[in-house]
């Protein structure tokens, strides 16, 4: 494989000198104040797909790019229109299990949830044989399959949340130990259970291994939830979580040990367990089909237009929501109204600063919350060619406890962006290391994974948490209080934030996206890792 210039020899001949000559713009620390609070004020409603608030949203990026002096991205349109079905569950009955030492009965929102892909106007789950599946994988590259031996065809299969080794120390192992991998998301659970034929998929609620609250849960997955149109082909009928204190009576009532079986399902060799139940529950669907938006915008390049440098932010977030002491707006400020204002506020920077020599392009994509929807649909209806998008930043709730004197990168030794952006942040006298709690699976949890499937790097991370004031006892405190935020109401903007960390991050990823759309680099993903193949077929395509 050939590439015009590779990213090490790019490196040592243009770092350099693009550090000097490069346009070096100021990120407005205004227009990135103004519109985080705008876009999550009460009149926005939460920024729901398919609602009002999409609608005064997509208005207002569409203005605020046109403004910043910035092109319609998608021939002549500011926008591209995303198919999406919206699945309303009504008349949730609770979750009944049966032929156990004692009936079982859980109900909704407080001891479970429960939603369907299908477009059937009801689901009825009655009398299905319930089985333990461990972590749910089916991994032959990595020598795993927790469906081993067992036929779970109309079945109802109760999953372990991350991967099996997510409790190691360390980042090595099977599944990378404490660094959770797609394997672990809740998204792939649901996928595989629908390829394994099981008519409904439970997952274990762990708020350790989630890396989040039952109160996440609740917000996220219950209401209008959406999805792409297609993808209920193939689905299991229901889909949902259940506590953790309801699976430990479940397992007891079937004469099980949860704890011992869950540190058996982390162990090669684990064999599903049938639990000698039954589970059934029924709900209604309303289902919706409306076209949600992702807005696009670009600042053309002077001399290979056709290569694109790429910047993401999803504008998205859970609109009405659990009413908090009155409040049922989630408003999103901090997710991802942050990342949306940046995202224009890089743009109105690089217009300032003149076309680069590539296109600089700027999306700002919808449902995210509800599984990296709008992203995806880009990845699989690429308005550039994917073979010719450079690279490029993803931004997704900036931090707001201030300066730092590190920056945490999701996904770490994966892609040569990281080369690139290493000696960016020592010129702010930063440290760039591994992002902080990898058990979280974020770099499977934010927009650039759909463009990562498809081979294209992108950074995704922020400021560390050794803040300058304060340090790594200051940042937990933040910490503490942005989880108890998270989804909820109380995401609401702050004139009291300290910008200082997201105003470093900004100018870093300024410089990085300067460097590459002035350059010749093709970023790769380094030797042996997933993406890497898929990268260097594409590449192959246009050379």
């Amino acid at each position: 494989m050939r590439f015009a210039l590779s990213l090490s020899a790019f490196l040592l001949a243009t770092t350099p000198a693009l550090a000097q000559t490069a346009p070096q713009a100021p990120i407005s620390e205004a227009t990135l104040k103004r519109l985080t609070e705008r876009l999550s004020s009460d009149e926005f409603e939460g920024r729901a797909p398919g609602t009002p608030g999409e609608e005064k949203t997509v208005a207002l990026l569409a203005q605020a790019f046109e403004k910043a002096g910035l092109k319609p991205g998608n021939n002549g349109s500011w926008f591209q229109e995303v198919p999406l079905v919206e699945i309303t569950a009504s008349d949730v009955q609770p979750l009944v299990f049966a032929g156990g030492k004692t009936p079982l009965s859980f109900d909704y929102r407080t001891d479970m949830v429960v939603a369907s892909y299908r477009l059937d106007p009801s689901i009825s789950l009655k009398d299905s044989e319930v089985v333990f599946v461990g972590y749910g994988v089916n991994a032959p590259e990595r020598g795993w399959n927790d469906y081993a031996g067992v036929d779970v065809k109309g079945k109802t299969v109760v999953i372990l949340v991350n991967d099996p080794d997510w409790q190691t120390e360390g980042l090595e192992g099977t599944f990378g130990g404490k660094a959770m991998t797609y394997y672990g998301r809740w998204t792939y659970k649901y996928e595989e259970a629908a390829r394994q034929g099981a008519a409904a998929a439970i997952i274990v609620h762990q708020s350790e291994p989630a890396s989040y609250g039952w109160n996440v849960v609740q917000s996220s997955w219950t209401g209008p939830q959406w999805q792409m149109e297609g993808a209920e082909v193939g689905a299991s009928q229901a889909i949902g979580w259940l506590q953790l204190d309801a699976t430990k009576t479940l397992f007891a009532s079937a004469g099980q040990d949860f704890e011992a079986l869950s540190a058996a399902a982390a162990r090669p060799g684990f064999k599903a367990v049938p639990l000698g139940l039954t589970a059934s529950t029924s709900f209604k669907s309303n289902v919706r089909r409306q076209a949600s938006k992702n807005v696009i915008a670009i600042l053309p390049g002077t001399e290979r237009p056709d290569e694109v440098v790429m910047h993401t932010a999803h504008w998205d977030h859970l609109g009405r929501c659990d009413a908090v002491d009155g409040d049922d707006i989630c408003n999103g400020a901090i997710d991802n109204a942050t990342g949306t204002a940046a995202m224009v506020a890089l743009a109105e920077a690089h217009a300032k600063a003149g076309p680069a020599k590539r296109t600089l392009a700027f999306m700002a994509v919808t449902a995210e919350e509800s599984g990296l929807l709008g992203a995806k649909y880009y990845a699989a209806n690429p308005v550039f060619p994917l073979n010719k998008t450079v690279g490029g930043v993803n931004v997704d709730s900036l931090p707001m406890a201030g300066a730092t004197r590190n920056y945490g990168i999701v996904g770490p030794g994966k892609s040569e962006l990281e080369a690139m952006l290493r000696p960016i942040v020592a010129a702010q006298n930063r440290v760039l290391e591994p992002a902080g709690n990898p058990a979280a699976g974020g770099y499977y949890r934010s927009d650039h994974f759909a463009f990562a499937q498809k081979g294209v790097p992108m950074l995704y991370g922020g400021a560390g948490s050794d803040l300058v004031e304060g340090g790594e006892a200051a940042h937990k405190v933040y910490s503490t209080a942005r989880a108890k935020i998270y989804h909820a109401p109380g995401d609401e903007y702050d004139p009291n934030w300290d910008w200082g960390g997201a105003m470093q991050d900004l100018r870093a990823y300024y410089t990085l996206s300067r460097q590459l759309a002035e350059g010749n680099a093709w970023p790769n993903w380094v030797a042996g890792d997933e993406f890497r193949a898929v990268r260097d077929a594409s590449r192959a395509e246009v050379e």
